[in-house]
């Protein structure tokens, strides 16, 4: 049962590295994001002639700019679904390694009883602390990316009706993740790696 939960172990330092690299899309989501609300809030600029002061004489100088920014608009929508993309890659990792260890256990050589499933060997976590640990953190990074994913879809439409406020609230449900508390998280790796804290 201990080489079981060793194994168990070894796939939680797996998901911690899809975890670091969810960190790092986060942030470059986030950035790519805050390029595209400001190109947004300059569009609704872009469209007012009162702008332009002494360019406006030139020929087709407003739609000139504008197709400028739009097109930078979607090369930057391009870029945020590459990052969904991305991000949609670790939830598949989480789930393969959530369904790989349930599979583990009722494959293995060795069948375990619910009560050996809860067992702990001293501070080691039981199988099903390591199960649940899984199922708990493939749920929650589902979640937030399924949030992000309607955020970025609804931007698309703000760009035709620009909305400072609606603008300002997507910024906040991206960086919040609201749906991965990283207390939660950390008491979850606390939990499974207890024996090396102490």
């Amino acid at each position: 049962m201990e080489a079981t939960v060793k194994k168990y172990q070894q796939k939680f330092k797996k998901v911690k590295d899809d975890m670091d690299r969810w960190d790092d899309l986060q942030t470059r989501l986030i950035s790519q994001f805050r390029n595209a609300s400001s190109i947004i809030g300059r569009l609704q600029l872009l469209d007012d002639p009162k702008n332009y002061g002494s360019l406006k004489n030139i020929d087709n100088i407003k739609d000139s700019i504008s197709g400028k920014q739009m097109e930078s608009l979607q090369m930057i929508m391009l870029s945020m679904n590459k990052t969904l993309e991305e991000l949609n890659s670790i939830i598949l990792s989480l789930a393969k390694t959530y369904r790989d260890a349930k599979q583990q256990l009722k494959g293995g050589s060795i069948q375990f009883s619910m009560k050996q499933l809860n067992q702990r060997i001293g501070i080691k976590p039981s199988i099903a602390d390591c199960l649940e640990g899984l199922r708990l953190l493939h749920e929650m990074y589902q979640s937030e990316h399924l949030l992000k994913s309607s955020v970025i879809s609804a931007l698309a439409s703000l760009a035709l009706k620009p909305s400072v406020s609606d603008l300002q609230s997507f910024e906040r449900l991206l960086v919040d993740q609201p749906n991965v508390p990283k207390e939660e998280v950390q008491s979850i790796y606390d939990v499974i790696f207890a024996e090396e804290i102490c």
